[in-house]
């Protein structure tokens, strides 16, 4: 391993990538697009992804089980909603995007960030949303494959002459 080109915190890495479930189900995969580009630390993976990322060079591979805690968590039954069916009343008679039990419901978090939801169940006096991740609780096959790694910026210096 060429450990002047190493992924370090703050590297920025070009790779390939791709995201699967244990039975082999790919979920996210780029090995057929272009690569990735990011910066280590930069929030765009979760610390979980980037951990085994450490260390690596240009054209090395890795393929890691990561366990839900590192991946996108563990499903968390306080996470799940109940609304009155008042409350979806206008999105349950939409028909053009009609909504039933898997769908997936975009609400404004109290900062009025996006915050997806999926609709689990649908009853005649309330609608119950899931707000895990689809993800949560779920082991993940992270495979990766490192194109580029340029070190963290340094400040640099112009001489003219």
């Amino acid at each position: 391993m060429n450990t002047a080109t190493a992924i370090e915190a703050g590297s920025e890495v070009s790779m390939y990538f791709s995201l699967s479930l244990g039975d082999g189900e790919i979920i996210d995969s780029n090995f057929e697009r272009e690569p990735a580009n990011f910066k280590l630390g930069d929030g765009n993976l979760l610390p979980g992804f980037e951990e085994p990322l450490l260390g690596l060079s240009p054209g090395d591979e890795i393929e890691v089980e990561l366990a839900p805690e590192k991946a996108f968590g563990e499903h968390n039954a306080d996470n799940r909603q109940t609304f009155t069916r008042e409350q979806f009343q206008h999105i349950l008679e939409d028909e053009l995007l009609p909504v039933e039990k898997g769908s997936v419901v975009s609400f404004k978090d109290p900062a009025g960030h996006e915050l997806p939801g999926v609709i689990e169940r649908i009853a005649e006096e309330f609608v119950i949303v899931d707000f895990n991740h689809p993800l949560a609780g779920k082991t993940i096959i992270f495979r990766a494959s490192i194109v580029s790694v340029l070190p963290p910026a340094v400040d640099s210096v112009e001489i003219k002459l």
